[in-house]
């Protein structure tokens, strides 16, 4: 396969890891995306995988049956004030699970300051063997893809990347040529959905979809197909499509074998199955 899949935690957000490699395993993809830290602390509850060394036994007991590798591990928000010894803690647990790659969100809008902290945070997890890879989304400090590109350039690290998402590409005005040109080894993995277009705007709207009201690949109004053909050949496709409505009708597996499938008719169309 030119694109290897990566099955996003989102998109089965109610499996624990353990069941979470295990569908990846069953509905055909090669990894899995697990989360350690919670994307917004004080609402959302700690993952276990942080500090719980029994399940995180089980999920390496999981990865080493399946075969199924950890793509990229959630989610490290740099803000102006951050906990280095969690954050040095946490790449040690990605380690661990033997990952790729960290997704990165940049909550600090002093871009000074933040790609400082960008840098930092490259150096903590270079010697784990991880990526760190900045997401773009159009309501946050870093709103589009030519933002990403500055602060990553800017850092200078080796292990520092843009991720792009398809979502907040389409959301940020961002367009194909820019990620055509984004250098090859700034690009280590990518996020496919899709999305409705014409959409609202406003910041409410766009978080809302964004974690919970995402389409398949092939429902909505996105050039995949045209994004996929700006994405370098063998960079890994994590297919994050979180829709919390469906997830009430159908079951975690059914809902990744549904992105799998739709996923590959994507590929299939740009010529890179």
């Amino acid at each position: 396969m030119t694109h290897p899949l990566s099955l996003a935690f989102l998109t089965i957000f109610d499996a624990d890891p353990v069941s979470a490699v295990r569908i990846a395993a069953a509905t055909g993809y090669q990894m899995v995306g697990l989360r350690i830290l919670p994307a917004a602390p004080g609402t959302e509850s700690d993952y276990p995988l942080l500090d719980d060394d029994r399940v995180l036994a089980e999920v390496r007991a999981a990865l080493a049956d399946t075969g199924v590798k950890v793509g990229d591990v959630e989610i490290v928000r740099l803000k102006p004030q951050n906990d280095w010894d969690l954050l040095a803690r946490f790449c040690a647990r990605c380690e661990a699970l033997d990952a790729r790659h960290i997704l990165v969100a940049g909550d600090d809008a002093d871009t000074g300051r933040l790609t400082e902290s960008f840098a930092r945070f490259c150096d903590i997890a270079r010697p784990h063997g991880l990526t760190a890879d900045l997401e773009f989304m159009p309501w946050t400090a870093v709103p589009d893809l030519a933002a990403a590109q500055t602060i990553v350039q800017a850092a200078g690290r080796s292990n520092g990347g843009v991720l792009v998402d398809a979502l907040h590409f389409d959301r940020s005005g961002s367009t194909l040529e820019q990620v055509a040109a984004l250098p090859a080894q700034m690009m280590h993995y990518v996020q496919l959905c899709d999305g409705a277009v014409p959409f609202e705007r406003d910041d409410a709207s766009l978080i809302r979809v964004a974690r919970g009201e995402r389409l398949f690949p092939g429902q909505g109004g996105i050039d995949l197909v045209g994004l996929v053909r700006a994405v370098p050949p063998g960079v890994t496709i994590s297919v994050e499509v979180p829709h919390r409505p469906l997830a009430e009708k159908l079951d975690a597996t059914g809902r990744a074998a549904m992105a799998h499938a739709a996923t590959m008719a994507i590929l299939r169309a740009a010529g890179r199955a």
